[in-house]
């Protein structure tokens, strides 16, 4: 319920394969929430986003949480490294009874500026890479090499309609590769 504090919209998501430990857990929120400051906004952030999902195995719950895609995973398994090496969708993984979420976000992890909404899917927290420039180059070395890849761009560009694009590798087959192309056009397939 801690997550449910950040706000009326954040999410709040058990996935379990016991039964009773939903139950006792839906049990509990009410009287959890009844002691907290914060209660009117993790109430409304639990009635609305608040989920428990009940799973057959842990391969079943590894699919559901990658599914989805949590800013913080606490794992309270008898087997938390079998979900290190299978989960892949998440912000920050804390695993075992001694780890917690208020750990991660405030004392021992690496930021607390992680995926939300589902981003876990294709991006992961925030780190010091996120601030470097990265710069990228790219150098063809053979007039076979750049006939054969401006063959490629030049129908990719016509086809979408880009004739300055398709020109650019049009004008290298032309040079390098001795064929004629007439301007704006694809280069043929051979």
């Amino acid at each position: 319920m801690g997550q449910a504090e950040h706000g009326p919209t954040s999410p709040a998501v058990l996935i379990t394969t016991s039964e009773s430990l939903a139950n006792e857990t839906l049990k509990h929120i009410e009287i959890r929430l009844s002691k907290f400051d914060t209660a009117k906004i993790a109430g409304q952030a639990w009635e609305m986003y608040g989920e428990i999902i009940l799973c057959e195995n842990d391969e079943k719950m590894v699919k559901e949480e990658d599914k989805v895609a949590s800013e913080h995973v606490q794992v309270m398994t008898k087997d938390p490294d079998y979900f290190l090496s299978n989960l892949q969708n998440y912000g920050a993984l804390l695993l075992g009874p001694r780890t917690n979420v208020a750990y991660g976000d405030k004392i021992i992890g690496t930021n607390h500026t992680l995926p939300t909404s589902k981003s876990a899917r294709y991006t992961g927290g925030l780190w010091v890479g996120k601030f470097l420039k990265t710069c990228t180059y790219q150098r063809i070395l053979t007039d076979e090499a750049t006939t054969l890849i401006g063959s490629y761009c030049s129908r990719l560009c016509t086809l979408e309609k880009f004739t300055g694009h398709a020109e650019q590798a049009n004008i290298r087959v032309r040079c390098y590769g001795n064929k004629d192309v007439p301007f704006g056009s694809a280069v043929g397939v051979e």
